[in-house]
This record gives structure tokens, sequence and C-alpha cells, in this order.
């Protein structure tokens, strides 16, 4: 028995952080049913490149996969009525269009409750459907400007810089997938529907968490930080070794005394300027400057073995040497995936492991390759009314 096995989820949605969120839903067996329209080449993201061909692509596959994909203009009322009645038998439809479109689209709870009162509408866009900015479009790149993300990161001395991956999209994408679950939950214990509003203008507000609080009540100034290091933990940062670079975590008291015996320098742990947390924040200037010629004479092997079970710290990989971890495989989080055309196929798996149940992993779907049997069964069409949408362009 897959976890969300019989929850059906409508998606109108392209690109990143709209099907991120349904990914994780549909590695874990809910029917997540893609409405491509029929008109272009579908989901955007058919066709981004790198490795894109013949309306197909290693970047969509990454994003769809264990999903289905029908066809249809819901620009065209007899599109809206097919929809409808898709609708009344789905528990959710889910979007990420821009947040003025899902009413004009007469996709909300509002326009959908007379057919089915327990439906749940999740709308992910870029800045909510309501306020001031809702039909303004967004990306992930924007919201990391906006909010700040980009003014904490990277080198004080360089220009603000962004994420190496789209963590505003995938943090949204999350979130979304929490709500679709709240108000399915919601609607099977109460028997109501609602509307579900995630936005990436939020997400990333959210994101900020303790700055924000900091900010908000103490006038805390958040500032880029040399070698990436944590904004009061000291030390708690990158170290450059002989031959590449260390991070170190002494996030709690008890790791920077076992970290000065361990690396040779006990008495840095004895000295008063560094006795805690305070005052090594006061004094973080000389600390990292003693610590930094230390780490600087031997391999970053050296000291991850040194350090093992001891304090915190890991290599700062790329992201291939990344993905030859040995605890990839040992987690099944690297999976194998045949394709049809492109063959087997090996991509990163479910980060969400339940008891009893090992997801299997399908390829992404065609564009409207799972128009007869999603039309055949859940709407009684024949295959001759089918081929006759088909026919008229609503499919």
């Amino acid at each position: 028995m897959k976890p969300l096995e019989g929850v059906t989820i409508l998606s109108i949605s392209q690109y990143g952080a709209g099907p991120y969120a349904t990914l994780h839903l549909a590695d874990l067996g809910a029917t997540i049913i893609k409405i491509e329209d029929p008109y272009s080449q579908g989901d955007v993201s058919r066709s981004v490149v790198p490795y894109a061909d013949n309306g197909d692509s290693l970047y969509f596959q990454a994003f769809n996969r264990n999903k289905k994909s029908i066809t249809l203009d819901l620009k065209s009322e007899q599109g809206q009525q097919i929809f409808r009645r898709l609708a009344e038998k789905s528990h959710a439809v889910f979007n990420n269009l821009r947040g003025d479109v899902p009413d004009k689209l007469g996709i909300t709870y509002e326009h959908l409750k007379s057919i089915n009162p327990k439906i749940v509408s999740c709308s992910l866009s870029g800045f909510g459907t309501t306020g001031s900015m809702k039909a303004e479009p967004a990306y992930d790149y924007l919201l990391q400007a906006m909010l700040g993300h980009m003014s904490l990161t990277g080198d004080p001395e360089g220009p603000p810089e962004k994420y190496g991956v789209s963590m505003i999209d995938f943090s949204t994408g999350i979130m979304a997938a929490l709500g679709i679950m709240v108000g399915i939950y919601q609607a099977q214990m109460k028997g109501i529907g609602c509307d579900v509003d995630v936005s990436l203008f939020d997400t990333s507000a959210s994101m900020l968490n303790y700055l924000a609080i900091w900010n908000l009540n103490k006038g805390y100034q958040p500032v880029k930080t040399s070698y990436s290091a944590h904004p009061s933990l000291v030390p708690s940062q990158l170290f450059p070794t002989r031959n590449g670079y260390i991070i170190v975590m002494c996030n709690k008291e008890k790791f920077f005394p076992v970290l000065c015996q361990a690396i040779g320098v006990p008495h840095l742990a004895a000295d008063e300027r560094y006795v805690n947390f305070e005052m090594r924040l006061a004094n973080k200037d000389s600390l990292v400057a003693e610590l930094l010629h230390v780490f600087a004479q031997e391999d970053t092997e050296f000291w991850l073995e040194l350090l093992k079970g001891k304090v915190p710290a890991a290599p700062v990989n790329t992201v291939e040497e990344g993905l030859k971890h040995p605890l990839l495989q040992e987690r099944n989080m690297i999976v194998n995936v045949e394709h049809p055309a492109m063959g087997p196929l090996r991509m990163i798996g479910t980060p969400i492991k339940v008891s009893g149940y090992d997801p299997g992993y399908r390829a992404a779907p065609s564009l409207g390759g799972d128009n007869k049997e999603i039309y055949g069964s859940m709407l009684g069409l024949s295959a001759e009314e089918i081929d006759k949408l088909a026919e008229d362009h609503i499919i």
C-alpha cells in the first residue's frame, strides 16, 4: 500500500517550484495528473537545456517522474467542462500560475465547491493570490534578491551572490506539498475544502527566520561573513587546508575545547578571550586567524580523520564528488528509472522514507501520454470520444 494511494491531484504547473511540490507526492503514491496545453509544447521544462530533445529533457524528467500527463485546453468552454468533471473526482487542484490567474481560470475553491465541496485548491505563485503584487511574475533569483538572501551570500568584498541551487523554488515547493496535504486532511476531517495560498515571496521571508527576529526586535544588521562563517557561533565556518577546504561546526560549547585539543592548540581553549560563545564572537578575528594558520598545515583528509567522532566537520566537495558519497547508495538516494527513449536514467530518489514502503520510479510522461487512461477511467469516455476531442483540439 502506497502512503498516498487513492489521492488524486490535478496539477496545472510547469518549470521548477510547482513540479517539485508534486514530485514528492507522486513518489509517495499520489496520482498526479499534469494538465498541459495541447496548443504548445506543454510544460516549458520539456525543452530546458542542456540535454533536451524531441519534447523531453533531463530537467523535465527530474521534476516529473511518477506523474501522468493529459492535454486539455482550459481556455475553451468544453475544456472547462471537462476540467470540472475531473475536479469532481479529485482531492485537489494545484497550480503555480501568477497569483491573479487561478480566479480568472476558474480553478479556485469558490469556483469548484459547488461540484466538489471537499476540493482543495492550492496555488503556488510568486507573490500570493492577494496583495498589490499578485499579478506580478516571479522567479527564484528575484526573491533571493528582494528579501536579502543575496546580500548575505558570497565574499564580503564581492557583489551579492545567488545560491548555487534554486533554494527559493525548492523550499516553496516543499511548503506547497505540505499545504496541499494539510488542506486534504482538513477536507477529510471536516468535509469542507479550501484554498491554500503559498508564494515564493512568503517562503523567502520565512527562510530569514532567526535573522528576521533579530532585526525586527533588536535592529540586528546581517552581513556577509568571511569563509562562510556562522553569524554568531565561533568557530563555525570554512577553513582552507593544504589541498582544499573543510567546514568545521563548533555549534555547541562542548565542541570548542575538543577541537583545540585535537588539532594541537589546547591553550586556545584555556584563553579567557575564548571561554564561551560570547567571548569568541567578540574576539573572532584573533581566534580565526590562529585556526586558519593551523588548518592550512595539513590536507583535508588528515583533518577529517582527526576530527571524526569528535567535532562536526565535512569536506567541501564538488557536486560530482558529492554524488559519489557512499551514503547516497546506502540510503537509496540514487535510483534507476527506465525511459522508453533515453534508456536507463540515474536520478535522486525521494528523501521521505516511510517504513514498509519501497517507492517505485517511473519515467516522466510524454505530452498527453495518459489521455486515454485518464479520460477513460475517470470520465468514462470511449476511445472514439477521446479521439474526437483530440480532433477538435480540446485535448
